[in-house]
Protein backbone atom coordinates (compact mmCIF):
# COMPACT_ATOMS: atom_id res chain seq x y z
CA UNK A 1 0.00 0.00 0.00
CA UNK A 2 1.36 3.39 -0.98
CA UNK A 3 -0.31 6.66 0.15
CA UNK A 4 0.35 8.30 -3.22
CA UNK A 5 -1.47 5.49 -5.06
CA UNK A 6 -4.44 5.91 -2.71
CA UNK A 7 -4.54 9.68 -3.33
CA UNK A 8 -4.33 9.16 -7.09
CA UNK A 9 -7.19 6.66 -6.95
CA UNK A 10 -9.26 9.03 -4.81
CA UNK A 11 -8.63 11.89 -7.25
CA UNK A 12 -9.69 9.66 -10.15
CA UNK A 13 -12.94 8.75 -8.38
CA UNK A 14 -13.68 12.39 -7.58
CA UNK A 15 -13.08 13.33 -11.22
CA UNK A 16 -15.41 10.53 -12.35
CA UNK A 17 -18.13 11.51 -9.90
CA UNK A 18 -17.73 15.16 -10.92
CA UNK A 19 -18.88 14.28 -14.42
CA UNK A 20 -22.14 12.83 -13.03
CA UNK A 21 -23.82 15.77 -11.33
CA UNK A 22 -26.07 13.71 -9.03
CA UNK A 23 -23.04 11.79 -7.65
CA UNK A 24 -20.92 14.84 -6.87
CA UNK A 25 -21.88 15.10 -3.21
CA UNK A 26 -21.43 12.47 -0.53
CA UNK A 27 -25.18 12.61 0.07
CA UNK A 28 -25.81 11.89 -3.60
CA UNK A 29 -23.53 8.84 -3.51
CA UNK A 30 -25.11 7.53 -0.30
CA UNK A 31 -28.55 8.00 -1.81
CA UNK A 32 -27.48 6.11 -4.94
CA UNK A 33 -26.17 3.28 -2.75
CA UNK A 34 -29.45 3.18 -0.81
CA UNK A 35 -31.44 3.00 -4.05
CA UNK A 36 -29.22 0.17 -5.32
CA UNK A 37 -29.91 -1.71 -2.07
CA UNK A 38 -33.68 -1.37 -2.61
CA UNK A 39 -33.45 -2.50 -6.23
CA UNK A 40 -31.26 -5.46 -5.20
CA UNK A 41 -33.86 -6.57 -2.63
CA UNK A 42 -36.72 -6.37 -5.15
CA UNK A 43 -34.63 -8.22 -7.74
CA UNK A 44 -33.64 -10.93 -5.26
CA UNK A 45 -37.28 -11.40 -4.28
CA UNK A 46 -38.32 -11.74 -7.91
CA UNK A 47 -35.59 -14.30 -8.65
CA UNK A 48 -36.27 -16.32 -5.49
CA UNK A 49 -40.07 -16.45 -5.80
CA UNK A 50 -40.42 -16.33 -9.57
CA UNK A 51 -43.14 -13.70 -9.08
CA UNK A 52 -43.13 -10.09 -10.27
CA UNK A 53 -45.26 -9.02 -7.32
CA UNK A 54 -43.20 -6.03 -6.20
CA UNK A 55 -41.24 -5.26 -9.34
CA UNK A 56 -43.37 -2.11 -9.77
CA UNK A 57 -41.45 -0.61 -6.86
CA UNK A 58 -38.40 -0.25 -9.10
CA UNK A 59 -40.45 1.69 -11.65
CA UNK A 60 -41.91 3.87 -8.89
CA UNK A 61 -38.39 4.57 -7.65
CA UNK A 62 -37.28 5.56 -11.15
CA UNK A 63 -40.20 8.00 -11.41
CA UNK A 64 -39.23 9.40 -7.99
CA UNK A 65 -35.61 9.76 -9.10
CA UNK A 66 -36.49 11.89 -12.15
CA UNK A 67 -37.57 15.05 -10.23
CA UNK A 68 -34.47 14.69 -8.04
CA UNK A 69 -32.31 14.70 -11.18
CA UNK A 70 -34.17 17.73 -12.58
CA UNK A 71 -33.78 19.73 -9.36
CA UNK A 72 -30.15 18.65 -8.97
CA UNK A 73 -29.44 19.72 -12.54
CA UNK A 74 -31.12 23.08 -11.95
CA UNK A 75 -29.21 23.50 -8.70
CA UNK A 76 -25.82 22.87 -10.35
CA UNK A 77 -26.38 24.73 -13.60
CA UNK A 78 -28.66 27.61 -12.63
CA UNK A 79 -25.85 30.14 -13.06
CA UNK A 80 -25.14 28.86 -16.58
CA UNK A 81 -28.76 28.94 -17.73
CA UNK A 82 -29.04 32.27 -19.49
CA UNK A 83 -32.40 31.57 -21.08
CA UNK A 84 -35.08 32.05 -18.42
CA UNK A 85 -37.58 30.19 -20.57
CA UNK A 86 -35.53 26.98 -20.23
CA UNK A 87 -35.33 27.51 -16.48
CA UNK A 88 -39.10 28.00 -16.12
CA UNK A 89 -39.77 25.05 -18.42
CA UNK A 90 -37.56 22.82 -16.24
CA UNK A 91 -39.53 23.92 -13.16
CA UNK A 92 -42.83 23.16 -14.90
CA UNK A 93 -41.53 19.69 -15.78
CA UNK A 94 -40.33 19.18 -12.20
CA UNK A 95 -43.64 20.12 -10.57
CA UNK A 96 -45.84 17.24 -11.85
CA UNK A 97 -43.04 14.70 -11.27
CA UNK A 98 -42.14 15.54 -7.67
CA UNK A 99 -45.32 13.98 -6.15
CA UNK A 100 -43.95 10.63 -7.36
CA UNK A 101 -41.38 10.83 -4.58
CA UNK A 102 -43.86 11.16 -1.72
CA UNK A 103 -46.29 8.77 -3.43
CA UNK A 104 -43.90 5.97 -2.49
CA UNK A 105 -44.88 6.40 1.16
CA UNK A 106 -48.26 4.92 0.24
CA UNK A 107 -46.54 1.76 -1.01
CA UNK A 108 -46.34 0.85 2.68
CA UNK A 109 -49.97 -0.24 2.22
CA UNK A 110 -48.66 -3.34 0.44
CA UNK A 111 -46.88 -4.79 3.49
CA UNK A 112 -49.98 -6.64 4.56
CA UNK A 113 -52.69 -6.06 1.96
CA UNK A 114 -54.18 -8.40 -0.61
CA UNK A 115 -51.51 -7.44 -3.13
CA UNK A 116 -48.84 -9.30 -1.16
CA UNK A 117 -48.26 -12.94 -2.20
CA UNK A 118 -46.60 -13.81 1.17
CA UNK A 119 -43.94 -15.94 -0.53
CA UNK A 120 -41.19 -14.22 1.44
CA UNK A 121 -40.79 -13.71 5.21
CA UNK A 122 -42.70 -10.70 6.40
CA UNK A 123 -39.52 -9.10 7.75
CA UNK A 124 -38.00 -9.18 4.26
CA UNK A 125 -41.01 -7.52 2.64
CA UNK A 126 -41.12 -4.97 5.46
CA UNK A 127 -37.44 -4.05 4.98
CA UNK A 128 -37.78 -3.97 1.19
CA UNK A 129 -40.91 -1.81 1.02
CA UNK A 130 -39.69 0.44 3.81
CA UNK A 131 -36.39 0.99 1.97
CA UNK A 132 -38.25 2.04 -1.18
CA UNK A 133 -40.53 4.37 0.80
CA UNK A 134 -37.54 5.85 2.63
CA UNK A 135 -35.68 6.49 -0.62
CA UNK A 136 -38.77 8.08 -2.14
CA UNK A 137 -39.11 10.36 0.89
CA UNK A 138 -35.43 11.35 0.73
CA UNK A 139 -35.62 12.04 -3.00
CA UNK A 140 -38.64 14.26 -2.39
CA UNK A 141 -37.12 16.15 0.54
CA UNK A 142 -33.83 16.76 -1.27
CA UNK A 143 -35.56 17.74 -4.51
CA UNK A 144 -37.83 20.27 -2.78
CA UNK A 145 -34.79 21.60 -0.91
CA UNK A 146 -32.92 22.18 -4.18
CA UNK A 147 -35.83 24.17 -5.59
CA UNK A 148 -36.39 26.03 -2.32
CA UNK A 149 -32.81 27.31 -2.35
CA UNK A 150 -33.14 28.42 -5.97
CA UNK A 151 -36.44 30.21 -5.29
CA UNK A 152 -35.10 31.97 -2.18
CA UNK A 153 -32.03 33.06 -4.12
CA UNK A 154 -34.12 34.69 -6.85
CA UNK A 155 -37.21 35.83 -4.92
CA UNK A 156 -37.86 37.40 -1.52
CA UNK A 157 -40.66 35.46 0.16
CA UNK A 158 -40.11 36.48 3.77
CA UNK A 159 -41.25 33.17 5.24
CA UNK A 160 -40.19 29.72 4.04
CA UNK A 161 -43.74 28.41 4.47
CA UNK A 162 -44.92 30.70 1.66
CA UNK A 163 -42.99 28.41 -0.68
CA UNK A 164 -43.02 25.16 1.27
CA UNK A 165 -46.65 24.60 2.17
CA UNK A 166 -48.10 25.27 -1.33
CA UNK A 167 -45.56 22.84 -2.77
CA UNK A 168 -46.37 20.20 -0.17
CA UNK A 169 -50.09 20.76 -0.73
CA UNK A 170 -49.58 20.12 -4.44
CA UNK A 171 -47.57 17.02 -3.54
CA UNK A 172 -50.38 15.75 -1.32
CA UNK A 173 -52.85 16.42 -4.13
CA UNK A 174 -50.60 14.51 -6.52
CA UNK A 175 -50.38 11.57 -4.12
CA UNK A 176 -54.18 11.44 -3.89
CA UNK A 177 -54.56 11.71 -7.67
CA UNK A 178 -52.08 8.88 -8.18
CA UNK A 179 -53.13 6.51 -5.40
CA UNK A 180 -56.90 6.91 -5.40
CA UNK A 181 -57.84 8.44 -8.76
CA UNK A 182 -55.27 6.17 -10.48
CA UNK A 183 -53.79 8.83 -12.75
CA UNK A 184 -50.06 9.00 -13.42
CA UNK A 185 -47.64 11.73 -14.45
CA UNK A 186 -47.93 10.88 -18.13
CA UNK A 187 -51.66 11.72 -18.05
CA UNK A 188 -50.64 15.39 -17.92
CA UNK A 189 -49.77 14.93 -21.61
CA UNK A 190 -51.83 11.93 -22.74
CA UNK A 191 -55.10 12.65 -20.91
CA UNK A 192 -54.99 16.25 -19.64
CA UNK A 193 -58.69 17.13 -19.95
CA UNK A 194 -59.99 14.17 -17.94
CA UNK A 195 -57.24 14.73 -15.37
CA UNK A 196 -58.09 18.42 -14.97
CA UNK A 197 -61.80 17.68 -14.83
CA UNK A 198 -61.45 15.14 -12.02
CA UNK A 199 -59.05 17.35 -10.06
CA UNK A 200 -61.42 20.31 -10.47
CA UNK A 201 -64.27 18.22 -9.06
CA UNK A 202 -62.22 17.53 -5.94
CA UNK A 203 -61.10 21.13 -5.49
CA UNK A 204 -64.40 22.83 -6.30
CA UNK A 205 -66.49 20.51 -4.10
CA UNK A 206 -64.31 19.83 -1.04
CA UNK A 207 -67.24 19.01 1.24
CA UNK A 208 -68.79 16.62 -1.26
CA UNK A 209 -65.67 14.44 -1.11
CA UNK A 210 -64.47 14.86 2.46
CA UNK A 211 -62.33 11.73 2.13
CA UNK A 212 -60.19 13.40 -0.54
CA UNK A 213 -60.09 16.77 1.23
CA UNK A 214 -59.12 15.18 4.54
CA UNK A 215 -56.37 13.10 2.97
CA UNK A 216 -54.87 16.06 1.06
CA UNK A 217 -54.90 18.37 4.09
CA UNK A 218 -53.50 15.69 6.40
CA UNK A 219 -50.72 14.68 4.01
CA UNK A 220 -49.78 18.27 3.17
CA UNK A 221 -49.31 19.06 6.87
CA UNK A 222 -47.45 15.79 7.49
CA UNK A 223 -45.06 16.35 4.57
CA UNK A 224 -44.44 19.94 5.66
CA UNK A 225 -43.62 18.81 9.20
CA UNK A 226 -41.35 16.01 7.98
CA UNK A 227 -39.49 18.42 5.72
CA UNK A 228 -39.04 21.06 8.43
CA UNK A 229 -37.96 18.51 11.05
CA UNK A 230 -35.38 16.87 8.77
CA UNK A 231 -34.11 20.28 7.73
CA UNK A 232 -33.70 21.47 11.33
CA UNK A 233 -32.31 18.09 12.38
CA UNK A 234 -29.54 18.33 9.80
CA UNK A 235 -28.55 21.67 11.34
CA UNK A 236 -28.83 20.41 14.92
CA UNK A 237 -26.51 17.43 14.52
CA UNK A 238 -23.66 19.32 12.83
Amino acid sequence: FHPQNFMNRKSTLQLYYGRIFFLRSEMGRLLALSMIFSIAMATARTIYTGHLTFIFLIWNLFLAWLPYCISQWLSHYQEKIKNKFIFILALLVWLPFVPNTFYMLTDLYHIGDGYNDYLMPQWFDLAMILSFAWNGLLLGILSVRHIEKIVHKNFTLGNELLFLYPVMWLNALGVYVGRYMRFNTWDVITNPFLLLRDIANVLLHPFADRYASGMIICFSILLTLIYLMLKKMSMAIK
